[in-house]
This record gives C-alpha cells, structure tokens and sequence, in this order.
C-alpha cells in the first residue's frame, strides 16, 4: 500500500484530497447553519461555465472557474439581499443558467463530454503541480477566515437579526460565505468534482452534528470526518481501482450512517450514569454548597433510578439524601 505515495501524480491527489476534505466540511459548515445545503450544486453549475470559458479562451480552468463562480455567487447573494430574488429563484438561476453556459461554451471550443466529465466528477489523478500550487494557496485564503472569522460568520449565518443587533456587519460577512464557498466549490472540482462537491460540503456537517454539540466542535469534528474521507477515498480508490471523487462520497455517507447510532449511544451513556447501591458503608460522597433545590420543574433532568430520583446536574449525578446531596 505504501508503494502508492512514491508516484508523483499519487502524491499531488492524496495532498488535493487533503485539502478538500479540510475546506469543504469548514464552509459547509454555515452553508448548512444558513440552511443553503444545496448552495454548493448550484455553485458547482455556474463552476462549469468558468470551466467552459477557459476551454474557448486556451486558459487554466482553475482560476478562470474561480473569478467566474465567485462573481456569479455575489451577483446571486446581493440580489437576494436587496430582494430581487428570493434563495429558491437565485438557486435556480445558479443552476440551470451556470450549466446551459458551461455546456455550450465547451461545445463551441471543441471540447468533449469526455474533458468536461473531469470537471463534473473529478480526476485526481490529473491534477498537476501547477494546479496543486493554485489550490494550496486558495486553501489558506479560505481557511483563515473560515477559522478565523468562525464567531461571527457563525453568529451570522443562525440569527442576521441577533448579529446585526450586537453590531456585526451582516451584509459583509453574508457575502463572504458566499465568496468562500464558491472558491472551495471551484478547488473541489478536481478531487471529488463539481456534481458531488456538495454532499462533501453537507454530510460531515451532518454526521458530526449527531455526535457533537456545540459549534466549535461540530466544525472540527466535521473538518476531521472530512479528511478522514478523503484520505480513505484516495487510498481506497488505489488498491480496487475505481473513481476516488465518488468513493470519498460514498465513505462520507457511512461514517454519517454510523454516526446516527453512536451519537444516540453516547448522550444516552452520558445522560444516565450509571449508578452502585448502597452498601450500607455510607461512603456517599455529599456535594458542596448547593444553593440549588431540585424538584420536578426545576429545569435539570431527573432520572428515576431504583426508590430515588437523580438529577443530572453540572455533569454529575445528585439524589437528596436527608438534609443534603449526595454526588454520584
């Protein structure tokens, strides 16, 4: 299996893959908070007419397709932010006017469906080290402010209204989203291609919410899933021989599914402690001050165990006993 990291062209995919499942789960992150999870097919469209427009001007398709998405993805953004359009009508134009483009200017410069299909559903194997250079440096412009900026996009992308309240400029980060995701929709369409981009953008945002809660660890735990993918869909492909840019998605999709049960087991196992009867040695341990009386209504969760009820308080376990609480 090591013999594969001693190809070039094997070395630049793995190190591609690399770097897409680490920018495709940060932005899909609040894409899918934004509830926009199919801003990235609609992007990866309007990608293929960048792709069209290098192929008829004998230019890079990489940064043309970036310019191209990400002056189509503010056009679309500012429209829905003056209300022109609304998300649903943006997306549709993404769509359907980005891939009738692409289409009709590959055709025009001669190019097959056989070039196109590179674009649409990836070919890491091709990726060259001028294309590896170009991805590398617009995966640090997006991951700076992706991380950097994560309080606030964030902030913006669950509530405008509760942002624009505390001050935060919500037309300025709403467009950079917009702007982040298109350059991560354009890298990806060398790896897992611009028709599966999206699920790479969405379900480890998904399976990394059914086990984690909280924003920063649902960021890097979906960031984490997200490599975790790519490297095994890369290595994977190797040894059976079939497309990696399908093969990362289809890994992605398992650990989702795994996910669902594994999340229920471990909030039920942090939920309901378990618990030791007494054995009459008294070696109850009594909590500290605890100002607190816990009762039914009173706001924690009350777990009935055995003839006493415990309440899940500051991560442990409290039952009433006589005139204080014990800790478990």
């Amino acid at each position: 299996m090591l013999e594969m990291f001693s190809y070039p062209f094997m070395q630049r995919a793995l190190v591609a893959a690399l770097l897409t499942g680490l920018l495709a789960p940060a932005i899909g992150t609040y894409v899918v908070q934004r509830r926009l999870s199919l801003l990235g097919d609609g992007l990866g469209h309007v990608a293929i007419a960048g792709v069209g427009l290098a192929f008829i001007t004998h230019t890079s398709p990489i940064p043309v397709a970036v310019v191209v998405c990400v002056v189509g993805a503010v056009v679309v953004e500012v429209l829905r932010q003056r209300g022109k359009a609304s998300g649903d009508v943006g997306l549709a134009i993404l769509f359907y006017g980005g891939l009738a483009s692409g289409v009709l200017l590959a055709g025009a410069a001669g190019a097959g469906t056989g070039t196109l299909s590179q674009y649409l559903f990836g070919s890491l194997t091709t990726v060259s080290a001028e294309d590896l250079t170009v991805i590398a440096v617009l995966s640090v412009l997006v991951l700076v402010p992706a991380i950097g900026l994560a309080p606030r996009l964030f902030a913006v992308s669950a509530d405008e209204d509760f942002a624009r309240v505390q001050g935060l400029r919500v037309r300025s980060y709403n467009l950079l989203i917009v702007i982040l995701a298109a350059i991560t929709v354009t890298l990806a369409m060398r790896t897992v291609g611009l028709l599966l981009v999206s699920a790479l953008m969405v379900i480890p945002v998904a399976a990394s919410q059914n086990l984690v809660r909280g924003f920063q660890a649902t960021l890097a735990s979906a960031m984490g899933i997200g490599v975790l993918a790519a490297i095994g869909g890369v290595t994977t492909s190797y040894q059976i021989d079939l497309a990696p840019g399908a093969l990362i998605v289809v890994i992605a999709i398992a650990v989702f599914a795994l996910s669902w049960p594994i999340g229920v087991l471990w909030r039920r196992s942090r939920t309901i402690a378990p618990t030791l009867p007494d054995d009459g040695r008294g070696d109850h341990v009594p909590t500290g001050e605890h100002p607190h009386e816990h009762h039914d209504q009173c706001g924690h969760l009350a777990v009935r165990h055995g003839d006493h009820t415990d309440y899940v308080h500051d991560g442990h376990l409290h039952s009433r006993h006589h005139d204080h609480y014990d800790e478990h």
